[in-house]
């Protein structure tokens, strides 16, 4: 080991090689909740690409298993290291390194985090529209996991404004995948392979992104209804009402009065329409002009007073904001409140009512306590699950997961499979598309160091 370590102080210098008790207990976890955290026996912090690369070269020379790591905000255990393993840390590579107005690009180290890109972009008129309810998650680790987030319903996930990249495969080798185009039909597209491949394909150095006008109205609609079936029912119908929305959130009753509590909130809900209600719907919807959006808000209305809604309540400027902030923050809440485990599956729009009809069977069946709120508008369901017996709790998730995949869905909407949902994965997905997946992981690692452990096991 002190080989390895004079080796990599060769390539980033001796300050930036942390080795055995000097590793902070951080660079060993992530977020997870049911991934045990490793300190690695290495961390190295490389400043670009060339030093990325031979830090790869070091690693495969001593077998050494690597991970990337950028905030650490990841909620599968991706970011969690194998015993005796390498940590290369994108803390120094932090840099936006060109926002191109005139094309609405941004080009970005991986160290950079979301909260700085949108202070950046702002200051331009854009906005990179990515925000999976963490601005300190950094743009690597959301690259890597293939983040989404409360604007997915109208802007999509990262893929989809992922342009290009700079990686570095596990042999050494820099390369460079896409450009500064929208489209491309020139072989394989590599970069949307590595994008969500969970640091186990190659180490992003550099991503360039897509971005689009910032519009300065924005107006949210809350709308109380008595359960979430009724919720969930609505949303196939306001997605499909022309109106476009930004966001397109369900709240069960558990999740709203933790997210209330928590900020402190009072929208101005009568308590009697408390008192009846079982889930919320929040829609977000922005535009170019406040006259159009006054108009978009009235025709809302309308439509969630069609659809069973019990009242609608306007929400604008701080309100709006507070009550956004809250809901981002709703993993901590639940986090604080015990969970035991999240749920990120995803099952198409017109079958999330029957998914939670399932659930409060699920639930008594084992004994758990189950709620949340998630992304209706794309089908991506977030769920709190308390049910401290070990057991008990993995045949919660089984059944919840199966639930998902039998209605056509899939386990992970944006969380990623990382260490802790690969007994779901292996046992919920097609065998050939796994055996495909590891073919390729073998082709761009043939040694297997890079995050080894994480899809497959």
């Amino acid at each position: 080991m002190a080989d390895v370590r004079t080796a990599l102080a060769e390539v980033v210098g001796e300050e930036h090689v942390l080795a055995g008790d000097a590793v902070p207990p951080e660079y060993g976890r992530d977020e997870s909740l049911g991934v045990t955290g490793v300190r690695p026996d290495l961390v190295v912090r490389p400043a670009d690409a060339g030093q990325v690369a031979a830090v790869l070269q070091v690693a495969g020379e001593h077998g050494l298993p690597v991970t990337a790591r950028g905030s650490g905000t990841g909620l599968s255990g991706a970011a969690v290291p194998r015993p005796g393993g390498l940590v290369v840390s994108f803390e120094r590579m932090n840099q936006i390194l060109e926002i191109d107005t005139d094309g609405q690009v941004a080009v970005v180290q991986p160290g950079v985090t979301l909260a700085e890109l949108d202070e950046a972009t702002a200051a331009h008129g854009l906005v990179y529209p990515i925000f999976p309810g963490e601005g300190s998650a950094s743009i690597g680790g959301t690259v890597a996991t293939n983040a989404g987030g409360m604007h997915a319903v109208k802007e999509g996930v990262t893929r989809h404004h992922v342009l290009g990249l700079e990686a570095v495969l596990p042999t050494g080798e820099v390369i460079r995948t896409g450009g500064r185009y929208v489209k491309t039909s020139t072989g394989y597209d590599l970069t949307q392979l590595i994008v969500g491949s969970e640091g186990t394909l190659a180490l992003v150095t550099e991503v360039t992104l897509r971005l689009r006008a910032r519009l300065p109205h924005r107006a949210g609609v809350l709308a109380p209804f008595p359960d979430t079936e009724a919720v969930t029912a609505a949303v196939p119908r306001l997605t499909g009402g022309g109106l476009d929305p930004l966001v397109l959130e369900y709240v069960d009753l558990l999740a709203m009065s933790a997210i209330m509590q928590n900020a402190g909130l009072d929208l101005g809900v009568p308590q009697e329409i408390q008192d009846a209600a079982g889930a919320y719907l929040l829609v977000v919807l922005e535009n170019r002009s406040a006259d159009r959006l006054d108009e978009d808000v009235q025709t809302l209305g309308e439509q969630l007073a069609g659809l069973g809604a019990a009242d609608v309540y306007v929400l604008t400027g701080d309100p709006l904001r507070k009550l956004i902030t809250a809901r981002e923050g709703a993993f901590w809440a639940a986090r604080n409140a015990g969970a035991n485990a999240i749920v990120d599956a995803v099952v198409p729009r017109a079958a999330l009512a029957r998914f939670f009809a399932a659930v409060p069977a699920i639930a008594d069946r084992h004994g758990a306590l189950i709620g949340g709120c998630g992304h209706a508008g794309d089908g991506n369901v977030h769920l709190s699950v308390f049910q401290p017996d070990e057991d008990a709790l993995a045949k919660v998730m089984d059944e919840l997961l199966a639930a998902a995949a039998e209605l056509g869905g899939t386990i992970s909407g944006e969380h990623g499979i990382g260490r802790e949902k690969i007994r779901h994965f292996l046992a919920l997905e097609d065998p050939a598309k796994v055996a495909l997946m590891r073919r390729i992981k073998t082709s761009f690692d043939p040694d297997g160091i890079l995050n080894p452990g994480v899809l497959f096991g």
